[in-house]
């Protein structure tokens, strides 16, 4: 190995050691090849940092009490629960029209529905016209990041997936909820039920699965909080993340409203997908041949850079 090869070898291995953590975190796990391909693997340096400088416990469930500025938020719990019923009520909270949702692209086809009010970035023009109180109260808590209502539909399920950024926390809100057992997530394989007007925060980096298998719709408000860490560089550092990479990821609830550059480039690379579901069906060692052989071949250059 030459002494030039030596950084990207120490990379390497922080890369890997990172994402075995990641994957051994918690009690449950995904499969080790679903994870090796989970975008939370591509972001495990990252999220490491974030974990070893955080401010608030290394656990699945977080104390509300950690998160002052929350309250704002839960004691208007009646007002942003009208605004997001007369959305849900006129359509507005709904699935994605277009494939320009690269964070919840696959929660779609589970019939979960949503309507954007902020995403790493300032609210969205239909979410001040439309919900003007929801979104005061968001401008009055600027730890919130991103937040949007969403709608987990009678008799659907959200499938074990854990998310990439460490650099947020989860908040749920109860607003209009079926109020029972039956309509629940699982955070590490601990059940959370939703109930109207009550609120949970969680490390929506450990694995989660929600379920709602009674015959009501379920309402909550969804947001990101900034999780808070230990220092000034740590804080710069993931507000830098926040400010500058996570607003790539936003989209829209309208056309003609701004979708990050990640999503504009998903949106495209999604059509090769489609091409690729076609190829899967129709001749699925071609395939499987063409996917592997990708993915050996990027393997295979990692590599070589860190060898040469």
């Amino acid at each position: 190995m030459s002494p030039g090869s030596l950084p990207v070898a120490a990379a390497l291995g922080v890369w890997i050691g990172a994402g075995l953590y990641v994957h051994f975190r918690g009690r449950e796990r995904l499969a080790f090849m679903r994870q090796l391909a989970d975008h939370s693997t591509l972001l495990a340096p990252y999220n490491a940092f974030v974990y070893a400088t955080s401010a608030v416990p290394r656990s699945p469930r977080l104390a509300l009490a950690d998160f002052p500025e929350l309250r704002i938020l839960s004691g208007a719990w009646e007002t942003i629960r009208d605004e997001g019923l007369a959305l849900y009520e006129a359509g507005h909270v709904h699935v994605a029209e277009r494939h320009n949702d690269l964070a919840f692209n696959s929660f779609y086809k589970r019939d979960w529905r949503r309507f954007y009010l902020k995403w790493y970035g300032r609210p969205l023009p239909s979410a001040q016209r439309l919900c003007p109180q929801t979104v005061a109260l968001l401008r009055a808590t600027p730890s919130v990041h991103a937040a949007m209502f969403t709608v987990l539909a009678p008799h659907s399920h959200l499938v074990r997936h854990r998310d990439p950024f460490a650099g947020a926390v989860r908040f749920h809100l109860g607003l209009r909820t079926p109020n029972s057992d039956a309509c629940r997530i699982f955070i590490d394989g601990e059940p959370y039920v939703w109930r109207d007007g009550e609120a949970v925060v969680f490390d929506e980096t450990y694995i989660h699965r929600a379920e709602n298998t009674t015959d009501l719709p379920r309402l909550i408000l969804f947001c990101d909080v900034e999780r808070p860490l230990r220092g000034r560089v740590a804080t710069a550092i993931n507000r830098f993340a926040i400010h500058r990479v996570m607003r790539l990821t936003a989209t829209a609830n309208v056309d003609g409203e701004p979708v990050g550059l990640a999503n504009r480039v998903f949106e495209r690379l999604y059509r090769v997908r489609l091409v690729m579901k076609t190829l899967r069906k129709r001749n699925r060692r071609a395939y499987y041949a063409l996917s592997w052989g990708t993915k050996l071949g990027v393997a295979a250059l990692l590599v070589w850079l860190a060898l040469r």
